[in-house]
This record gives C-alpha cells, sequence and structure tokens, in this order.
C-alpha cells in the first residue's frame, strides 16, 4: 500500500500548511500512541532540533500521545540518533524526533523511531496512517499518560558518542572547528570533542529557533572553509540542523564529502580486520567511491537514496558501513542510524591510526567528475514521465558509451528533481546536466 503522509523520512512540510500544522501533530500523536499501545504498556521520548516551530509541536504531540495513554519522556533539542540511542536505552516503545533535518526554520516534520532505534516498519506506519483517518477518542481518566523529562540526556548521549572510540583516546594536539548548523548538536558537540582532548573552535551555535541551517552547517560550508584557514586548523567538521549529517573541510579548505567520509571509514575496518563483508552506498555515490573500494576487493552495492533504503541494504546483507554522499553515515558496529557525531569519530580515529592529516588520507579515493542539479517544480505530473525527457535522458546515457551515468530523480523531502551526470570529462558532463535540467524546466513550466 502507497502512504498517505509518510514519506521516506518521516513526514515533512512547510509549518502551518497540512499536514504540518497543530492540530494535524494532535491527532498524529494519538494515532502514534494508540498504535504503540497495543505493543503493552507504552513509553515514548520526544526529543527536537532548534527550530522554534518546535515548541509548538512538542506541546500537541504531547497532549496526543497521552490522550491515547502512552506516557512521553521530553529530551528537549537533541541530534536526531541521540532520539535513536536513548529509545533503546530507556527501553521505549518509540522514539519522536521533531525536525526538518537540513531545511530552513519554516519546515519541521516528524520521524519516528522504533524502540530498537531503527526506523519504524511500513506495517506500523500504514496502522498510524488508518488510525489518522478515525475519530479521535481518550482514553479513560485513570489511563491517560504522564509526562516527564530527562534531564541528563545530553551527558548520557556525549558518553554514548565518546564510547565508541577506543577506551584511552586521545586527540591532544589537534584543532577543529566545528560548525553546529545552529541545530541539534549546538550542545553536545563541542562536548565530545573536547572531552577527547582536541582543541575545539565552534562556530554556529547560537540558535535562535530562526538561524538554523541559515547560511551555515553542512549544506553552506563557505564559513566553515574560511575558518578552518583563519585559525589555521587541522580540519573542519559541519553537522545539519538535526546532527544526522557530516561533511568535513580538510586543513586546505577543501570540502571532504560523504563519499570520502565513508571509504576513509570503511578502508580503516577493512585493514584492520573489521569490515565485515562490504559498504552500502546510493544511486548518487560517486562512481570514484565503487572504484577505490574495488581496488581494495571491498564489495559494493547502491540502495535508493535516503538512509532508510542505505539501513534496510545493510541488514538485509549484514554489512556494517554504509551512507550518502549528502552526509549520512551508518555505522552498525557503534549504533543504528545515521550518526553525524559517531562518523566524524571514526574519521578522525582512522586519521590516528594512519598518522596522516586528512587531505592526504582523501587521495586514494578519486573522484568522477559529477554534476547535480536541482530543478524545482510545482504540482502535477512529475517531469522526469515526460517522453522528451525519457528521451533526452537515454540518449546522453548511450552518448557516453558505459563510461558515465545519467540519474533524474525526484527528492523524497522537497518539490525538486535532481539532475545528475558523471563521467570521465567534466565539461561534457556539466553540458550534458545543464541541457536536461533546462529541459526539465521546460516541461515544469
Amino acid at each position: 500500500m502507497s502512504k498517505k503522509y509518510f514519506g521516506t523520512d518521516g513526514i515533512r512540510g512547510r509549518v502551518g500548511e497540512y499536514p504540518i500544522t497543530p492540530d494535524f501533530m494532535l491527532k498524529l500523536g494519538w494515532a502514534a500512541g494508540m498504535a504503540f499501545r497495543k505493543m503493552g504498556a507504552c513509553k515514548v521520548l520526544v526529543g527536537k532540533d532548534t527550530r522554534i516551530s518546535g515548541y509548538m509541536f512538542e506541546s500537541a504531540l504531547e497532549a496526543g500521545l497521552t490522550s491515547a495513554g502512552a506516557d512521553v519522556m521530553l529530551l528537549g533539542p537533541m541530534p536526531t540518533p541521540a532520539i535513536a540511542y536513548l529509545s533503546r536505552t530507556f527501553q521505549a516503545e518509540a522514539g519522536i524526533v521533531i525536525s526538518a533535518s537540513h531545511n530552513p526554520h519554516d519546515d519541521n516534520g516528524i520521524k519516528f523511531f522504533s524502540g530498537k532505534g531503527t526506523k519504524l516498519p511500513d506495517e506500523l506506519e500504514l496502522m498510524i496512517e488508518e488510525l489518522l483517518d478515525t475519530p479521535m477518542t481518550v482514553v479513560e481518566s485513570s489511563k491517560i499518560g504522564k509526562v516527564s523529562r530527562i534531564n541528563d540526556a545530553s551527558g548520557r548521549y556525549i558518553e554514548f558518542c565518546k564510547s565508541s572510540v577506543p577506551t584511552g583516546t586521545s586527540f591532544s594536539g589537534l584543532k577543529i572547528v566545528i560548525d553546529c548548523a545552529h541545530g541539534a548538536t549546538y550542545k553536545v558537540a563541542p562536548s565530545v570533542f573536547r572531552e577527547l582532548g582536541a582543541e575545539v573552535v565552534v562556530l554556529s551555535a547560537q540558535p535562535n529557533g530562526l538561524n538554523i541551517n541559515e547560511n551555515c552547517g553542512s549544506t553552506h560550508m563557505e564559513q566553515l572553509q574560511a575558518a578552518v584557514l583563519a585559525e589555521h586548523a587541522d580540519l573542519g567538521i559541519a553537522f545539519d540542523g538535526d546532527g544526522d549529517r557530516v561533511l568535513m573541510v580538510d586543513h586546505t579548505g577543501a570540502i571532504v564529502d560523504g563519499d570520502e567520509l565513508l571509504y576513509i571509514i570503511a578502508r580503516d575496518l577493512h585493514e584492520r580486520g573489521k569490515l565485515q563483508g562490504g559498504v552500502v552506498g546510493t544511486l548518487m555515490s560517486n562512481l570514484g567511491l565503487e572504484l577505490a573500494l574495488a581496488e581494495l576487493s571491498i564489495p559494493f552495492v547502491r540502495a535508493n537514496v535516503g538512509d532508510r533504503y542505505v539501513i534496510a541494504e545493510l541488514l538485509e546483507r549484514n554489512w556494517l558501513v554504509g551512507g550518502e554522499n549528502s552526509g549520512h553515515i551508518v555505522c552498525f558496529n557503534h549504533t543504528t542510524t545515521g550518526d553525524a557525531i559517531i562518523a566524524a569519530l571514526q574519521v578522525l580515529m582512522a586519521l590516528k591510526t594512519r598518522n596522516e592529516g586528512l587531505a592526504q588520507t582523501r587521495q586514494a579515493l578519486r573522484k568522477c567528475p559529477q554534476v547535480l542539479i536541482n530543478v524545482r517544480f510545482g504540482g502535477g505530473e512529475s517531469p522526469l514521465e515526460h517522453p522528451a525527457v525519457k528521451e533526452a535522458s537515454a540518449r546522453v546515457t548511450q552518448a557516453m558509451a558505459g563510461r558515465g551515468r545519467v540519474l533524474l530523480r525526484k527528492s523524497g523531502t522537497e518539490p525538486l528533481v535532481r539532475v545528475m551526470v558523471e563521467g570521465e570529462d567534466e565539461t561534457q558532463v556539466r553540458n550534458y546536466a545543464e541541457e536536461l535540467a533546462k529541459l526539465v524546466t521546460e516541461v515544469s513550466a
């Protein structure tokens, strides 16, 4: 069955526009509470990022959950992967995150985790959607849920992150600039790296509810690049608004993307005999990643874009490491979902083991030129179904004669078509990408 509300990463949209409204969140909390209660006594953790609408939706979800008889434990602003972790440690039935990840403050959304810290199974999401279409009821007064706040949530998660590197590990002598995107990592990330001995310079850690992801974080790297150079730092780390994406900057100011970070982590595990199988990337992963892993005889498979699909592929194959070039990186040897802080720590450990800087280590992966153009479109039929777009895509693919790739796909979180062309000749790749993007724009008008 197709889903009415849930996308690839929960429910997301513009604040004030259905379904990202207080009344829907009230009903969603109730429906989720009713679904979770079918598993018995029900305890649900609720965390959020720093956008101003989080207060409003937190209250609405709280009322809905308790009206269904679920007990609620509030975490406040915490990274998305922290909610996954804490849902396990508190033995909750579920965790809820109020966040729109890397989007601006006027978007928001809801993500769910199971009590095991994993994405909800499809059947449970469908059950919640079915309940959303039924009248809302309230349990009898004696069974209404209670609400409490976890005051030591940050400390618990900081210790968990630090436990992902060997006991006694010290990054003393390493100077790092961290960009927290005015988001959910603003408290915990600086503490993690400082407590492990690094000298830390912090950017974008003064959230005011409106500045999350604004010209900062993993979607806007310019500030971090400049700061790494100005501070003569060894490297820079950029998180997104909810702390499940990470990108880096080497000491020269060059951006190191998710494909490169994934390669560094996988190679380190491989060299230490701890990789277990291969690596999962996505349709957007650079061809250079696949080739570099092949040189090490590390298997590589591509999943659909979205950490949900990367995780599903890892689980099916019983592999440990996967990720996206956007910076979602999953390390199943440490946690159950994409975690930006833990991924960053694994990169630092790999650098420490090899006694290399980030600029040197990244050179082992030679990326193929890849051009990605986002084309915004309105409602109606997908431009990807237009005959002219299909014909042009096939023609470009044939012209590249097996030495490149064309990928046109709709975003799962925004009204965008992503046009990606990859190959050996950068000029040719750019020309093809611009040609296809122009056509998509024309048929979308």
